[in-house]
This record gives C-alpha cells, structure tokens and sequence, in this order.
C-alpha cells in the first residue's frame, strides 16, 4: 500500500484535532472571584488524583491559573481540600 503523505507512514491524511478554544471562566464573568473558602469551585480545578489541572486543560488564563493554584495550595494548607486522594492501604 503507498501511502499519499510520504512524510507520515501509514497515514493517508494529515489529522487536525484543533477544537474550540476554551475561555477563561474569570476573564468572561468580572464578577466571579477566586476564594481559598470556595471548595466546589476550585474541585474543577483538581484531578482525579488531586493533583492541579494545567491551563491547556482547564482553559484559564495565565493570571488567573496562579490565583487558582495559590488557592488551592491555601485550601489545602488549612485542610479544605486534600493533597492527594484518599491513600488507600
């Protein structure tokens, strides 16, 4: 079989996989604020694991990524949300 794209083998046409992009929830609402206190807010911003989501996933803007981070590290310090999920034995 010869493929049409010699630069890809095994390919027949190039694959895009450009989606929308996503809008920072904080830029588009001026009047939703970031606060440590605000557990269900900041679990969207958490993994499975618990670990912190990037902003190529969330869609947040770099500004407002550094606020939610350090919020979740405030949250975190106080015991509102946890480090990681439940540790299981």
């Amino acid at each position: 079989m010869a493929s049409e794209n010699p630069g890809r083998p095994g390919s027949s046409a190039p694959r895009r996989r450009f989606g929308r992009r996503k809008i920072c929830r904080y830029c588009a609402d001026k009047g939703a604020k970031i606060d440590y206190k605000d557990v269900d807010s900041l679990r969207y911003y958490l993994s499975e694991r618990g670990k912190i989501v990037p902003r190529r996933i969330s869609g947040t803007c770099a500004t407002h990524q550094r606020h939610i981070a350090d919020a979740i590290k405030n949250a975190r310090q106080i015991a509102l949300l946890p480090y990681t999920n439940s540790h299981s034995v």
